[in-house]
C-alpha cells in the first residue's frame, strides 16, 4: 500500500471542532481551496463515534477540560489545535492530547497548509515509530525465548553456550524452521523435540 505524502491534502477529510463563526469561515474557505472534505462537530459534545476523518481541527479553548469527554479526544487521528488561551492548565491538557500541529488565534488565512503538512507528517512518523518499536519488542521477546532454549540445552546436554546455540541453529536449518520456533518447541518439550519428519 502506497503511503500518502504529507504534502498531498486534496481529497482528505477534516473534522472541525470549533464554535467561533469567524474561525470556522476562515478554515472552511482554506480547506475548500485545498480540495478537502469538511464536516463539523460541536466542541461541547463527546467525540463522534467511528470518525472517518484524516485530521481534526480543534479549538482547544472551546473544549471544557474538566469535563468527562475532554480526555476522549485522544486518538489516532492527528489533531491541529487552535490555541488562544495560554494558561498552564489549558496547555497541560493540550500536551496530554498530543496535537500533531497547532495554529495560534486569532486565525489568519496563512499557515493552515503548513499546519496540515506538519500534522500529516507527524501522524505518519508516529505510526512508523510504533511499528518499529513493536518490531524491536518482538525481537527482544524472541531473544528471551532463544536464550531460555539455549540454557535448557546447555543443562540437558552439558554443553557450552556456543555449542548449544550451534545445535539449535543446525537443527532449525535441518528441519527448515526458524531458531525462534524451534526454541519455543524446546521450552515446551523440556528439551530438544523429537522431529521425525522434515517440515517444508
Amino acid at each position: 500500500m502506497t503511503k500518502l505524502s504529507p504534502f498531498s491534502v486534496r481529497g482528505r477529510r477534516a473534522l472541525l471542532v470549533m464554535r467561533d463563526e469567524r474561525d470556522i469561515a476562515i478554515v472552511r474557505r482554506q480547506l475548500s481551496r485545498l480540495g478537502m472534505t469538511i464536516s463539523e462537530h460541536d466542541p461541547a459534545g463527546p467525540p463522534p463515534p467511528n470518525q472517518a476523518v484524516d485530521v481534526i481541527l480543534m479549538d482547544a479553548d472551546a473544549i471544557p477540560i474538566k469535563s468527562d469527554q475532554a480526555t476522549l479526544w485522544k486518538g489516532s487521528v492527528p489533531i491541529i489545535a487552535l490555541i488562544g488561551t495560554e494558561t498552564p492548565s489549558r496547555l497541560k491538557w493540550l500536551l496530554d492530547l498530543r496535537p500533531a500541529s497547532f495554529l495560534v488565534k486569532p486565525l489568519r488565512s496563512a499557515g493552515l497548509y503548513t499546519a496540515l503538512v506538519v500534522a500529516f507528517d507527524s501522524a505518519q512518523r508516529r505510526v512508523e515509530d510504533a511499528a518499529h518499536i513493536e518490531k524491536l519488542e518482538d525481537r527482544i521477546r524472541s531473544r528471551r525465548v532463544v536464550l531460555s532454549a539455549v540454557l535448557q540445552i546447555m543443562r540437558g546436554h552439558d554443553m557450552s553456550e556456543t555449542d548449544a546455540f550451534a545445535l539449535i541453529r543446525q537443527t532449525a536449518m535441518r528441519h527448515r524452521t526458524t531458531i525462534e520456533v524451534l526454541s519455543a518447541e524446546i521450552i515446551a518439550a523440556g528439551g530438544m523435540p523429537n522431529r521425525t519428519t522434515r517440515t517444508a
